[in-house]
């Protein structure tokens, strides 16, 4: 996925966020004034800029990724006490948290400079009048994708927030009022809904976005809005034609997570590729670092900083015949020529934490040389949507509309995967994993329980790929799982960095706070309830 190089070209002309947003009437840049002179190639750098800012460390990499590691019911905080992860862990954040409020380096600013690229790639190509048109339509498409999928996670964290499209002028955007965010969602389906008409069915690389991509972001819209029968039928569509657009599952659940195997894998729809580029943060890969265990010396990257540690409930209450589980932990480290266990990561390392970490990145990042310690300077893909998800997006849409058939045989896809078993990795080496009966067919069950089930499963089979918050969040489970019998109800403490009580309040948790410091800048910004 390499062959695929995000450019940077003409990225300074782009919307930046709305702190950095000045009314000045030199940067308002007009159709007669430039971008008519624009060639489509030139366009293409403002669609190349709105990826390359997908893969900033103040993205999926560090920032946004903690925030929704950490509210969900499968992370707890490891050794380290900073507070701007303690309070999205425990449900304490402020206005002015540092995982998504401040200057131009944080999360919100950034997310916006996504959107800027797009608005002005899709505003550039609109005023190309002498190229083909499937061509313009095709480079459109990817930057609108680009702009909902941005969207889509605004909306889903803050509800209610600013729309800037490829109309709104600086000045304008400067001072933006909240959009209702059922405004921001039809806006999300019309973009997901052009680029779905306009994109190839396959691509050179899954990180370009492709028909099917636009029509499963489709599917877990409709899924979030419940809007069943639209989720159920854009997932059946994928299904239907899974040969068309190359898609499949791949046999052995671990291949998810090489490398050097990923490439060539039919699973991965949309995936974000990191380059490894230390400058300024672009391109590197903190997850690896951040789950890594202290002092391991078994993927030869000076081990990770034990920063997010999974809470040692989700660990033991995972059946150890279930095949994913293996894929997802390491319970043992190799420091120097001893296998240790869980049970003793701080003998070599005080910093360590006595839990099983999440394996995923660091086995990932392993495939491949590394430029500096830790496995910042990995190559690793980060999968945004997978085909097991366009299943499961399906089979949980199918079962609210009562379509027991399409739903127990498109999960038992995803199950049928899990049961077979393959190599894995275990005490610094591959090992074979047996066939086993775990996890069982989904048969014979009420809609009720199908419900809780699939919920479960998708929090076992998309384990600490910064989806289960969302899921919390659209099925209101808060007060369930993080109550007395949640996962994070046992978190060890032995570290003296505890996570300290939950203190999870439905009326105003399922929503980050609008951070302060745009409030501070743009006084038509208003605050969510509760902050």
């Amino acid at each position: 996925m390499k062959t695929y190089k995000y450019l940077f070209l003409l990225i300074g002309l782009t919307i930046v966020g709305c702190s950095d947003l000045e009314e000045d009437s030199i940067t308002e840049l007009s159709p007669d004034s430039y971008f008519s002179a624009l060639s489509l190639t030139e366009v293409e750098g403002f669609v190349a800029g709105s990826y390359a800012h997908m893969v900033h460390r103040n993205f999926m990499s560090r920032e946004m990724t903690q925030a929704l590691m950490f509210r969900s019911d499968m992370m707890a905080i490891g050794r380290t006490g900073a507070q701007e992860r303690i309070d999205h862990d425990n449900f304490t954040v402020q206005a002015d948290n540092g995982l998504i409020a401040g200057g131009s380096n944080v999360y919100w600013p950034k997310v916006y400079q996504i959107i800027g690229a797009a608005n002005e790639a899709i505003k550039s190509g609109l005023s190309l009048t002498d190229v083909d048109e499937a061509d313009r339509n095709e480079v459109i498409a990817r930057a609108r994708f680009a702009r909902a999928f941005a969207y889509f996670h605004l909306v889903r964290q803050f509800g209610d927030i600013p729309y800037l499209d490829d109309t709104t002028i600086l000045s304008e955007a400067a001072v933006a009022e909240r959009t209702p965010a059922a405004t921001v969602y039809e806006n999300i389906i019309a973009d997901f809904e052009f680029a779905k008409a306009n994109l190839p069915n396959t691509q050179s690389s899954r990180a370009i976005p492709a028909k099917s991509a636009a029509s499963a972001y489709l599917a877990l819209v409709y899924l979030t809005l419940e809007e069943w029968q639209k989720s159920y039928d854009e997932a059946k569509e994928i299904i239907n034609n899974e040969g068309t657009y190359n898609l499949g599952l791949e046999p052995n659940f671990q291949d998810l997570y090489d490398a050097i195997k990923i490439d060539q894998s039919l699973e991965p729809i949309f995936v974000l590729d990191f380059t490894g580029v230390s400058d300024g943060d672009q391109g590197r890969d903190y997850q690896v670092a951040f789950t890594g265990i202290r002092s391991d010396d078994q993927y030869d990257m000076g081990g990770g900083w034990s920063v997010e540690v999974p809470a040692l409930k989700v660990f033991t209450s995972w059946d150890d015949l279930d095949y994913r589980k293996v894929v997802t932990f390491d319970a043992t480290a190799v420091q120097g020529d001893a296998v240790v266990p869980y049970t003793n990561f701080t003998d070599a390392d005080g910093r360590a934490v006595n839990r099983p970490h999440v394996g995923k990145y660091t086995r990932m990042a392993s495939k491949l040389p590394q430029q500096d310690g830790n496995g910042r300077s990995s190559h690793s893909n980060y999968m945004m949507m997978r085909y097991a998800e366009v299943l499961m997006i399906g089979a949980e849409a199918a079962n609210e509309l009562g379509q027991t058939s399409d739903a127990e045989m498109w999960v038992n896809r995803v199950m049928e995967r899990s049961r077979a078993g393959g190599v894995s990795w275990a005490n610094g080496a591959e090992v074979t994993i047996a066939p086993s009966t775990v996890p069982a067919d989904f048969s014979g069950l009420s809609q009720d329980d199908f419900r809780t089930r699939i919920l479960d499963e998708r929090r076992l089979e998309f384990a600490y790929e910064m989806k289960r918050w969302y899921d919390i969040a659209r099925r209101k489970l808060g007060n369930d799982v993080f109550g007395p019998d949640g996962l994070e109800s046992e978190v060890s403490t032995e570290s003296g960095v505890g996570p300290g009580p939950k203190s999870f309040d439905p009326a105003k948790d399922y929503l980050f706070p609008i951070p302060q410091s745009e409030i501070i800048i743009n006084p038509n910004l208003t605050q969510n309830p509760g902050y």
